[in-house]
């Protein structure tokens, strides 16, 4: 799998203002020893471990809590608090936990603490709003306690799926969260983890100190033991210009989100350099399946075979992007590196339009402003193939809601999307993106084969089979061309050389405390 890699870009350089300071940033100087600096593109929505709901915000929360399990460098699933676990049969997992592990406060972490973790995620709301977090869960009934320091879980059904799923539930202390309530714990902490809370100043930046006697995290992940800097900042910066100028003045240390505008400038700059890490995220159109002329596969192929996925890649992506012809990241377990490609051809495709009565077609792609340029090259691309299409705009928080709502996504054709798939098992992404009803099945996509498939291998334990399973749902889904295909970004971050041990990861998390600096 590849992690990371040097970028030799030749792009046109960002035009950004000579000599930019980050003034709220300077006024935080410190006197501290050693302090790495993230120029970041959002605050944390919460400090809950159990309540995150994006990726972002579990970033920023990982720095102090840690899991029963997390993820090496090949984002395979090692023990962290946990230092093994074993699978006791179908149903039934048991973790043992690492001795000595302590809670910021000094209280010793205990199998009191990972039941009462599980069964506050399981109880649904939190604070009173729905916890976005129970679907991680999966079947799991309950959590039962062997001894202080182990504990199963004990689930419904077979649910292979586990292991994988539990990096993204931190380790809470009960008698914390009982002392400070749901609504201390959205700005309060006590975790595990290297680092601390100092302050947290919303809108601004998040500050985090050391912990000295952590005790090292997962062995699987070296270098073990305490974190190499004594203080971590996340200073919030939505603007690309500002966090690129921060960089490269060196106010900052890092940067997430790298336009890809200013990959050339970071590369020359002496002092930064460029990373890439193949993301987690699936990008597609998706086609209202239940609308016609796009009930017929004629059609839904012949939109694949009219958009070059590979020129807007090298074009518009910087070659920054993996081309796809279906549902799967490369890096994902059962990955059908066999698909036949959906050629750009738009020969092929008018004939398909002209088999299916559709050769005046005329069709509208929802997109968010982030997307607007790509979705027009894609409209641009239809007309070739005698298809017709504009681009509308819309605000996320309003066009999501829309197409995943059958009633009010009728009367819609194209939708430009992504879906993640941080843990990279087939089920993250097919369950809630290609199942009928799934909760991210913006397609309306329905076929009783795959549904039937999916359901099989989420309680299949065998991993041959479950991998057979996977092949045969992406060679169905990649025939029935519920999307057009397009591809899987690379997420690129500007980084400043003083910095030794970074490592991009796969999932989008920014872990620190195996960081040192000059």
């Amino acid at each position: 799998m590849r992690i990371t890699k040097w970028l030799p870009l030749g792009l046109a350089l960002a035009v950004i203002a000579p000599g930019f300071v980050a003034p709220s940033f300077i006024a935080i100087a410190s006197a501290y020893a050693s302090e790495i600096r993230v120029g970041y593109t959002q605050d944390a929505l919460t400090l809950d471990p159990a309540n995150p709901g994006n990726r972002d915000t579990e970033t920023i929360i990982r720095n102090m809590y840690d899991g029963l399990l997390t993820r090496d460098a090949a984002m395979r699933v090692v023990p962290e608090l946990a230092d093994s676990w074993r699978r006791v049969d179908p149903v039934t997992y048991e973790f043992h936990l690492r001795d000595g592990v302590r809670f910021h406060d000094g209280a010793l972490l205990t199998a009191e603490d990972v039941k009462f973790t599980m069964e506050r995620v399981l109880g649904g709301k939190i604070g009173g709003q729905t916890n976005p977090r129970k679907d991680l869960l999966g079947p799991l009934a309950r959590v039962d306690i062997v001894d202080p320091h182990t504990v199963r879980f004990v689930l419904s059904k077979p649910w292979p799926l586990l292991p994988a799923m539990l990096p993204f539930q931190e380790i809470v202390s009960e008698a914390f969260v009982k002392r400070v309530g749901d609504d201390g714990m959205v700005s309060q902490e006590d975790g595990t983890g290297p680092f601390r809370l100092k302050e947290w100043s919303r809108g601004d930046r998040i500050v985090m100190e050391r912990v000295p006697d952590y005790y090292g995290g997962s062995p699987a992940v070296p270098p073990v033991g305490p974190a190499r800097v004594d203080r971590v900042i996340y200073k919030i910066m939505p603007d690309n210009a500002s966090r690129v100028a921060a960089l490269l003045a060196g106010d900052i240390d890092i940067i997430n989100g790298l336009p890809v505008t200013s990959i050339a400038q970071v590369r020359d700059n002496p002092g930064t350099a460029v990373m890439a890490v193949n993301g987690t995220r699936t990008f597609f159109l998706s086609i209202n399946n239940a609308k016609p002329p796009f009930t017929d596969v004629r059609v839904r192929r012949a939109l694949n075979h009219a958009v070059d996925r590979k020129l807007i890649v090298a074009r518009l992506l910087n070659g920054l992007a993996t081309p796809l012809n279906g549902v799967l990241s490369p890096d994902a377990f059962g990955f059908d590196a066999a698909l036949s490609e959906y050629a750009y051809d738009p020969v092929q495709a008018k004939s398909l339009l002209a088999e299916a009565g559709a050769s005046n077609l005329h069709l509208t792609i929802d997109v968010d402003g982030a997307s607007k340029d790509v979705a027009e090259a894609i409209a641009s691309m239809l007309t070739r193939s005698g298809i017709t299409a504009q681009v509308r705009v819309w605000e996320t928080a309003v066009i999501v809601p829309i197409w995943r709502d059958a009633t009010k996504r009728q009367e819609h054709d194209l939708f430009f999307t992504s879906w993640g798939n941080a843990s990279l098992d087939p089920s993250d992404i097919m369950m809630p993106a290609v199942h009928g009803g799934g909760r991210g099945n913006s397609a309306g996509y329905a076929n009783p084969e795959v549904d039937k498939l999916l359901d099989q291998a989420e309680t299949e334990t065998d991993q041959a089979k479950r991998q057979a399973i996977y092949l045969r749902v992406q060679q169905i889904v990649h025939d029935d061309a519920p999307w057009v295909f397009l591809w899987l970004p690379q997420d690129v971050y500007g980084v400043s050389k003083r910095l030794h041990g970074f490592q991009p990861s796969a999932d989008g998390k920014i872990y620190l405390s195996r960081v040192s600096v000059d």
